[in-house]
């Protein structure tokens, strides 16, 4: 048995597989089932574990570009900002940074130039985004 945590282990293998069934997850953490269901719903109630997603190679979707977008922000308009970027649907997922940049959004559209067109027309027009500073993603490596 593994020395790390009941929740690490749980949550290592749903980093690692997150369709995997509580089956799948129990054996593979060497717990019951019953405990991952207990552990799972209790991550789900806490806000740790806030959704499961598929990972995606950007390189192989057709007509379908992401960028991460690392967003300078007017601290005065910070909660503003990020109540109206929470709201726009080619904002797939938006965090808070410590790096170079106050928030980093995941942004998706058909195109690079669609994707320019999200980033001038609607993030930087959001009132409190001072900057914003595309990466396009082009292969996922691992």
């Amino acid at each position: 048995m593994s020395t790390a945590s009941t929740e690490e282990r749980i949550l290592s293998v749903l980093e690692e597989d997150a369709q995997a069934s509580y089956a799948e997850i129990a054996d593979r953490a060497d717990v019951s089932k019953p405990t991952v269901r207990k552990y799972i719903r209790r991550l789900e109630d806490e806000g740790v574990i806030v959704g499961y997603s598929a990972d995606v190679d950007p390189k192989k979707l057709s007509g379908q570009s992401i960028a991460l977008v690392g967003m300078d922000v007017d601290s005065g308009k910070y909660v503003e900002v990020t109540r109206t970027l929470k709201d726009l649907p080619e904002i797939e997922a938006l965090y808070t940074s410590s790096g170079d940049h106050m928030l980093m959004a995941e942004v998706r559209a058909n195109d690079g130039d669609e994707l320019g067109d999200v980033i001038s027309e609607k993030l930087l027009a959001v009132d409190g985004v001072t900057a914003a500073h595309p990466s396009f993603l082009q292969e996922r490596l691992k």
